[in-house]
């Protein structure tokens, strides 16, 4: 059995993470960690998870945590960096579901989050765990930046047109939209019910700090630096996330069908991305609670612009479901272990 530690256990992404770890057949969790929430039973504060997990929440003790196999950390941005080196150093894998490893550009990081960074030694080393990119990296990985949400739909939906160059790079638009569940469980007049339902709106237009950990993931694909206009939106509604991402083709002759065939044969063997039949329309409601994206290919009107539509749940394959599958990778598991869940309807 693999022994788990999770430093934040009580935001969404981390009783996420419980959910899926609890009935994962080869872990064992041994700490769930929270200062405010120290000796609280997590089923009381999490009661879907009555029955399933015993344990309570504890402070964070490095001895405790360096005797686990790997460590998560669902916690806010900055504070994986100041406990990672330790835990690493003391043979301890680890996963961090925020951003302080995402961007390998420690200034870029520092500008986008506020923060000077704790331990840079540590960025250069840390795996990208987008696992349609990175599997055979994260296979060897003692650090793994866990992708964010955003960066997960968006990426997934560009990527087979960059990395086979039938797109112009320099105007590349994404436009994404998230339920409320996106901002975290932290108090906020914005994600009140009276303020977030029936409503709709774009944030971030300026700039968001998923921005830079896209365009790093793009770049990569390009071998060269990529433009993206990249808009955030919040929709009334808890879970879920749809990525519209256009771009232009370098050659217009090239059909929707054969778009089709190419991004059914990059992701035929991945079995967390679904490439929907020509035409579709996929929903986000058809990914809730489930560790997957759903992904549709349409060029309008036969011209030379191609849309894809991606859709993931924020908290599953956006965040704490990724998270167990760069695990299962790590210690040599079944991909799926874990994560068979089929998605929730209605």
């Amino acid at each position: 059995m693999i022994k788990v530690g999770i430093v934040g256990g009580t935001g969404y992404t981390g009783v996420e993470l419980l959910r899926l770890l609890a009935a994962h057949p080869e872990v064992e969790i041994q700490a769930i960690t929270s200062r405010s929430e120290k000796g609280l039973p997590v089923a009381e504060m999490y009661p879907n998870l009555r029955g399933h997990l015993d344990l309570a929440f504890s402070e964070p003790d490095m001895k405790v945590l360096t005797n686990c196999d790997v460590v998560f950390f669902a916690t806010p941005n900055g504070i994986a960096m100041t406990m990672a080196k330790e835990l690493v150093d003391a043979g301890v894998k680890v996963i961090d579901l925020a951003a302080d490893f995402r961007i390998k550009d420690i200034q870029e990081w520092s500008k986008w989050y506020g923060m000077e960074h704790a331990c840079p030694d540590l960025v250069e080393q840390a795996v990208y765990g987008l696992p349609e990119v990175n599997r055979a990296e994260i296979k060897n990985a003692r650090l793994i930046a866990n992708p964010g949400c955003y960066p997960t739909a968006v990426q997934l939906g560009l990527l087979p047109l960059i990395e086979n160059g039938l797109v112009e790079t320099d105007h590349l638009v994404a436009d994404a939209k998230s339920g409320v569940s996106g901002a975290g469980r932290g108090a906020s007049v914005a994600a009140l019910q009276a303020e977030s339902s029936e409503s709709f709106k774009a944030y971030g237009v300026a700039g968001h700090r998923h921005l830079p950990e896209i365009k790093q993931g793009l770049a990569i694909a390009n071998k060269a630096e990529v433009g993206l206009t990249f808009v955030p939106h919040l929709v009334p509604m808890i879970r879920g996330i749809e990525a519209t991402c256009y771009s232009r083709l370098k050659d217009a002759s090239i059909t929707a069908e054969q778009l089709q065939a190419l991004y059914e044969k990059h992701y035929a063997d991945e079995v967390f991305v679904d490439v929907m039949p020509a035409g579709s329309l996929p929903e986000t409601r058809s990914v809730k609670g489930a560790n997957l994206c759903r992904i549709a290919i349409h060029v309008p009107q036969g011209g030379d612009t191609v849309v894809i539509l991606s859709v993931i749940d924020n908290l599953v394959k956006g965040a704490a479901g990724q998270a167990v599958q760069n695990m299962n990778i790590m210690f040599g598991l079944k991909e799926n272990a874990g994560l068979t869940a089929i998605a929730l309807v209605p």
